[in-house]
Order: C-alpha cells, then structure tokens, then sequence
C-alpha cells in the first residue's frame, strides 16, 4: 500500500491561527499543490514582515523608501537606492540596538535589506512574490488584504 502524501501546516500564534492542509494524491494536479503553496507563502511573509516590525522600527525604513517617489520603470533607481548609503543607513541605524548581539544584527539587517528591496521593487510595478498572482480560489483573501 502507498504511504499517504500531504502537505500540512499548523499556526497558532497570536492573532494568526492557520490550519492549512493538502492531501496529495496521484491525480492532483501539479497546479493545485502550486497554488496551495503560494497562499501558504504569502500569508507567511505577511507574518514575517509582521514580526520584523516588532523587532525593529520599519516605519524608519518605510518612509525612507516612500521619499525615493519609485514608481514604474524605476527599477535601476530603486535596487541602485536600496544598495545605496542611505537606506543602509537606516538599516543600520534600526538594527544596531545593543539588546541585539552582533550575530543578531546582521540578521536582522538581511531582513531589513530583503523587505526594503521587496517593497522598492513592488513600488516599481515588478511581481517579486506571488501575492500578485491571481489565484481564482484566493479572489477573496485579495480584496481584504490591502
């Protein structure tokens, strides 16, 4: 007999309580387990970025990246801005607290640095993750979510 196959993933953690589940079985279509796994994706980046601003002060950061006026057929401008002085700068300045050890400021300045290019380049009309895919099951997820 075949061993079972599926995809499963359990949240319970402050305001997010997921149960998401995928039994895969010969017939199910490669598209379906892609679009299971896309929504699992963006609900958890949307909790990553969540927990990197309690972490340290993305608003810092937001309204650098709001001064860069991105908009489409900026994307030179906005990875040469996002790799440029200050944006870094405030990069470093939001992740050099002395509660956080060395180790754990350059992590945070690599999800700084991630989040920072991801919104820059969004700002840039550019898909760089799936939430801007339409997924017809998830039609509804996306007019909440703003």
């Amino acid at each position: 007999m075949a061993e079972e196959k599926y995809i499963q993933f359990v949240a319970n953690y402050d305001d997010w309580v997921a149960i998401k589940k995928l039994k895969v079985e010969q017939a199910t279509d490669p598209k379906t387990v892609m679009e299971f796994l896309a929504g699992l994706t963006i609900s958890i980046d949307d909790k990553v970025e969540a927990n990197l601003g309690k972490a340290v002060d993305l608003k810092k950061l937001d309204s650098a990246l709001n001064e860069l006026s991105l908009g489409k057929g900026d994307t030179s401008k906005a990875l040469a801005e996002v790799n440029g002085r200050k944006i870094n700068s405030i990069i470093d300045e939001i992740t050099s607290k002395p509660e956080f050890q060395k180790n754990e400021q350059k992590e945070l300045k690599g999800f700084c640095k991630a989040y920072a290019m991801k919104k820059a380049l969004k700002a840039c009309g550019l898909n760089v993750d799936y939430s801007g895919v339409e997924i017809p099951g998830m039609k509804r997820l996306k007019k909440i979510k703003v």
